[in-house]
């Protein structure tokens, strides 16, 4: 039997009404010793608790399956929740008040009232959730509410599965720019030969912008004319490694509104994009944390980036040493993307080096991150000088720099990743000229 402070907690207000007036009633009705009003008392009394007899006895078997639609979506992109109540048991069920469990930041939590489900019979009910907010957001498990025909009792039972949205930065679709950095890298890529009749004709090809100038074949040049560069040997895969600064020292404003969530909507923008264009990616933070696609697939590689970015915070690492060295295990031979905040003069200098000495292209996404916020004239002054500063230093080491201040648009900034690419190189290649089929040139070797 069930205890009465159990059954007066399923009872509603309505119920609790009619049993306080049946006791009333049958108080009343003895002191005055009238039959008829201790009749009354007792029906007031009886049918509440009739009710919650009924119901709680009532053993009805319901499954419920939960689907999400989809299971990860764009912060402020609605996602569909689809649910499905079904009657297993051989009685059809009475009215039912349905609520599901949501965080607040998806918004208030969804009700239905459903009528009579017949038996072997299942509902269908679905809602709208959206967040401005990354993250993972546990959706479930739903609560059935059981009441009377009288609306007297009212009983809560509830599921225990419940299934997981992740909501991701906003990813901006990017115009195909030509970066340069393809197929470079040797590593684990396997190298095909392409001479096929001799070294001088099938092992070279025409010289393009911001390919190196030890790969030019000066003998090919020379008989043919126009610069020609080596290709003995084509990895399979391009390389490219993307370095996110989530210093929470150089970040400013709040929400959806910070810096910090631009870098990282920016880091999975171009992730994803570089990804789709078949390079085979590194993500690297700076404290050192790393993501790659040889450790997780390359099928998997941009799901699992995904996942990683909606739950990234600001680190309090102080600078990028960790996140440099990370970022040089793979030898230099990668296409290099920085999204970073102003850099302290040590760090700026070392980031500029990564990608000197070899093949490699460096895009530098520098940001202002003084202008998500308002400070003091001198603390904006400082922090506009040290923007400055990491432009400068890693332009002049060869950088392509696209300085970025708060409102930008990623995809109007992209584009300017490719123009002037490899400038130095551009100079150098300029200087050769070529006479009657001979390069006038000071050539450093004949190979």
């Amino acid at each position: 039997m069930p205890r009465i402070d159990q059954t007066l907690a399923g009872l509603t207000v309505r119920g609790r009404c009619l049993l306080a007036a049946g006791v009333a009633a049958t108080v009343c009705a003895i002191v005055l010793r009238e039959v008829n009003v201790l009749r009354v008392g007792i029906f007031l009394m009886a049918l509440p608790l009739l009710s919650y007899a009924m119901v709680s006895r009532t053993r009805y078997r319901l499954t419920c399956t939960r689907r999400l639609d989809p299971v990860r979506v764009n912060a402020g992109r609605p996602a569909q929740v689809l649910l499905r109540l079904q009657n297993v048991s051989r009685l059809p069920t009475g009215l039912m008040l349905a609520e599901d469990t949501v965080p607040y930041m998806l918004g208030g939590r969804p009700r239905f009232v459903l009528d009579r489900v017949l038996p072997q019979r299942a509902v269908d009910v679905d809602y709208t959730v959206r967040s401005q907010l990354r993250g993972r957001y546990r959706i479930g498990p739903l609560t059935v509410r059981l009441t009377d025909p009288f609306g007297l009792c009212e009983l809560t039972r509830g599921f225990s599965t419940s299934d997981m949205l992740v909501v991701t930065p906003q990813v901006v679709a990017l115009p195909d720019v030509r970066l340069g950095g393809d197929w470079a890298g040797a590593g684990e890529s396997r190298a095909r030969s392409v001479a096929t009749s001799g070294e001088d004709d099938a092992a070279t090809r025409e010289y393009r912008q911001g390919d190196d100038l030890r790969r030019i074949h000066w003998r090919s040049t020379a008989r043919l004319g126009e610069l020609m560069v080596r290709r003995e040997e084509q990895p399979w895969q391009s390389r490219a490694v993307l370095l996110l600064d989530c210093r929470g020292n150089v970040h400013h404003g709040d929400g959806p509104a910070s810096s910090l969530e631009w870098a990282i909507s920016a880091a999975a923008s171009v992730g994803l994009h570089l990804s789709r264009a078949g390079f085979t990616m590194r993500v690297v933070t700076d404290s050192g944390d790393e993501i790659t696609a040889a450790g997780v697939g390359v099928d998997a590689f941009d799901s699992v980036l995904l996942d990683n970015l909606a739950v990234r915070t600001a680190s309090a690492t102080p600078g990028l040493r960790a996140g440099i060295t990370a970022l040089r295990r793979g030898g230099g031979e990668e296409l290099l993307v920085a999204v970073v905040g102003p850099l302290s003069s040590d760090d700026a200098q070392t980031l500029s080096r990564t990608a000197q000495g070899g093949p490699a292209v460096g895009v530098a996404l520098v940001m202002d991150t003084a202008s998500w916020t308002t400070l003091a004239p001198r603390a904006a002054a400082a922090a506009a000088q040290a923007h400055q500063d990491t432009c400068d230093i890693l332009s002049a080491a060869g950088w392509r720099v696209l300085p970025v201040r708060a409102g930008a648009s990623l995809a109007e900034t992209w584009p300017a990743s490719g123009a002037g690419r490899d400038a130095a190189a551009g100079r150098d290649a300029s200087r050769l000229t070529v006479v009657s089929g001979a390069p006038v040139t000071s050539r450093p070797d004949a190979s």
